[in-house]
């Protein structure tokens, strides 16, 4: 029976924690991973994300209606809690002439900011926010991404369809740059991810070391979605913001 680390969930002798180092923000931020993503997907850059930041938590469910410490953030009125989730709708925190920043900013003065990010898949995480009102009802944020994804073991639809440690990465430019939050170690989480990927290439590749799966990655070019999918199936909440309608 293989040990695990109980804080990064990876095995012990590929422990994460002793390389991280936990950043602090004003933010307050929130990952709401789904049982799925908590269980079967062994490379979770959202647990990995939590870990790295000091105001951080991660709460596993689907609806979130009844989660007392979700609704005890989102009733605080000392808190300002948004949600993470492209659509016309949403203020652009990379937008300078999107008015609502000020606003925006304003509200900051004197509460705190509270981000709620889905840690899902695209089609799971529509289901979550069905099922949780209250987190439709919260003010949405978005931004524009910096690149692409850098992902390389998982393939993306789109170039915009970032990982959860990518897109709380560009949240947090955002944020700096707009003077809304500090970003003390902007290299870590995107370091952490390439160091992540190139792990689990390497234990692909090896069968002499301990992983999670066998057989070479293809290029993600290269990747065709399995039978009876459209490659929704791995599509992150986090789409860049040139859609034509809400995703609601």
């Amino acid at each position: 029976m293989r040990i695990t680390c109980y804080r990064c969930f990876w095995p012990q002798p590929l422990c994460w924690c002793g390389s991280i180092t936990p950043m602090a923000t004003r933010t307050r931020f929130v990952f709401l991973m789904h049982p799925k993503e908590f269980k079967y997907e062994k490379a979770a850059t959202g647990r990995l994300t939590h870990l790295c930041l000091q105001n951080s938590e991660l709460h596993m469910g689907i609806g979130f209606d009844d989660h007392e410490p979700v609704q005890s953030l989102i009733n605080d009125p000392a808190n300002f809690p948004v949600l993470l989730y492209p659509g016309r709708e949403a203020i652009n925190l990379s937008d300078p002439a999107d008015a609502r920043i000020a606003p925006f900013a304003a509200e900051l003065q004197t509460r705190r900011l509270v981000v709620f990010l889905l840690d899902a898949t695209w089609a799971l995480g529509r289901k979550m926010l069905r099922l949780s009102p209250s987190l439709q009802r919260l003010p949405r944020i978005m931004f524009t991404p910096t690149a692409p994804s850098r992902y390389i073991i998982k393939q993306q639809p789109h170039a915009g369809c970032l990982s959860t440690l990518e897109a709380t990465h560009e949240l947090l430019l955002s944020l700096a740059r707009s003077g809304l939050d500090g970003y003390p170690l902007p290299a870590q989480l995107i370091a952490l991810f390439h160091r992540m990927q190139d792990l689990q290439l390497k234990c692909a590749a090896d069968p002499a070391m301990g992983g999670y799966r066998r057989g070479t990655y293809k290029p993600p070019s290269e990747r065709t979605a399995p039978q009876g999918h459209s490659g929704r199936r791995r599509t992150n909440v986090f789409q860049a913001p040139d859609r034509s309608a809400d995703p609601v």
